[in-house]
C-alpha cells in the first residue's frame, strides 16, 4: 500500500511539473500578444512629425561636421547701401535756394545694401531685418575696428545658436529692429548647468529682482550689456534691438585686441561669451554654413 502511494506520487511529480511549464508558457504567450498588440497600436496611431506640425526654426540652415572645421570662416564682406542725400535733398528744397540755404542731412551709421540683404537672406534663410543687425554692425567695426577681423556669419552664428535670431520666444524682430516678443532666458540660479548670478540690474531688464538673466536676441547678461551696450543710431541702447545687440556683440568678441580672422583668437572671443566647447563647436559651425550659402 506504501509502495503504491509512493510511486503514484512520482507519476504525479513529472505531470505537475509539465502543467507548470505549460502554464507559463501560455502566459508569457500571451504577454507576448498583448504587447505585440500594444506595439502595432502604438506604430498604427504614429505619424513622423512633417513641416506642417512643426515649422523649422529661423535660419535652420544644414551644417558641415564639426570635426572638419579648424578655424573661423575667411572674412566676408557686406556691400553697402549707396545713400544719395543730394538728390533726396534736390527734391525737398527749392531749385533757386542758394548755397547757404541747402542744408545736407547729418550722415547715419553705414547700412546694407538691399539687394545684397534680400539675395544673401534667401541663401541662409536669415530673416532680413535680423541679416541686416549683423551686417551693419560688420560695417561699422570695419570702419571703427578694422584690425579686428568681425564678419557677419560669426553675428549670425551667435544669432543662431542663442535665440534663432530673435524668434526662440515666439515672436520675430519688427521692422524697427526690436523683437516683438522680448527673449530672456532662465534664471541664472547655479542650477540647469547656469552659473549663479545674483541680480545686478534690480529686474529692469530682465524682470527678475533676484536672478540676472540673459536677454534680447544676442543674450546678454545684464552686467555684461551695461558695459558694452551701443547703439548705432547714438541712442539709448536696447538689448532687445538686434541692431543694438548686433554692435554690442562685435565690440564685446573684439575687445582686448583680438583677431578674429585667426584661429586662437575667435575661440577665445567665443568662450568669453559662452564657456563651452559645445558652443563654439556650434556657433562656429552655423558661423560656416552661413558663410558658404551666402
Amino acid at each position: 500500500m506504501g509502495d503504491s502511494a509512493t510511486g503514484a506520487r512520482r507519476r504525479r511529480g513529472p505531470t505537475i511539473a509539465v502543467c507548470i511549464t505549460l502554464a507559463v508558457c501560455l502566459l508569457v504567450t500571451a504577454g507576448v500578444v498583448v504587447l505585440v498588440g500594444k506595439v502595432s497600436s502604438a506604430l498604427n496611431t504614429w505619424e513622423a512629425p512633417g513641416a506642417a506640425a512643426e515649422e523649422p526654426s529661423a535660419g535652420a540652415i544644414a551644417t558641415p561636421p564639426h570635426d572638419e572645421l579648424t578655424g573661423p570662416p575667411e572674412h566676408h564682406d557686406v556691400v553697402a547701401r549707396e545713400e544719395g542725400p543730394e538728390a533726396d535733398t534736390a527734391e525737398e528744397e527749392p531749385l533757386d535756394a542758394g548755397a547757404d540755404e541747402r542744408t545736407r542731412p547729418e550722415s547715419g551709421p553705414p547700412r546694407p545694401d538691399e539687394a545684397w540683404l534680400d539675395e544673401v537672406a534667401e541663401g541662409t534663410g536669415i530673416p532680413v531685418r535680423a541679416l541686416e543687425g549683423y551686417a551693419g554692425a560688420q560695417l561699422i567695426l570695419d570702419e571703427e575696428l578694422p584690425t579686428c577681423g568681425l564678419s557677419w556669419p560669426t553675428l549670425a552664428g551667435i544669432g543662431y545658436v542663442e535665440s534663432r535670431h530673435g524668434t526662440y520666444a515666439g515672436g520675430e524682430i519688427g521692422p524697427d529692429g526690436t523683437t516683438t516678443v522680448d527673449v530672456i532666458g532662465i534664471p541664472l540660479n547655479g542650477q540647469n548647468n547656469t552659473q549663479a548670478i545674483p541680480d545686478t540690474d534690480g529686474g529692469e531688464l530682465d524682470g527678475d529682482t533676484e536672478w540676472d538673466r540673459a536677454i534680447g536676441p544676442m543674450q546678454f547678461i545684464p552686467s555684461t550689456w551695461a558695459r558694452w551696450g551701443d547703439s548705432p543710431s547714438g541712442d539709448t541702447p536696447d538689448p532687445h534691438n538686434i541692431d543694438d545687440a548686433a554692435l554690442s556683440a562685435g565690440r564685446y568678441l573684439c575687445a582686448d585686441g583680438r583677431d578674429l580672422t585667426t584661429a586662437n583668437d575667435w575661440e577665445r572671443a567665443i568662450l568669453t561669451y559662452n564657456r563651452s566647447g559645445t558652443y563654439v563647436a556650434d556657433v562656429l559651425a552655423y558661423a560656416h554654413a552661413y558663410a558658404d550659402a551666402s
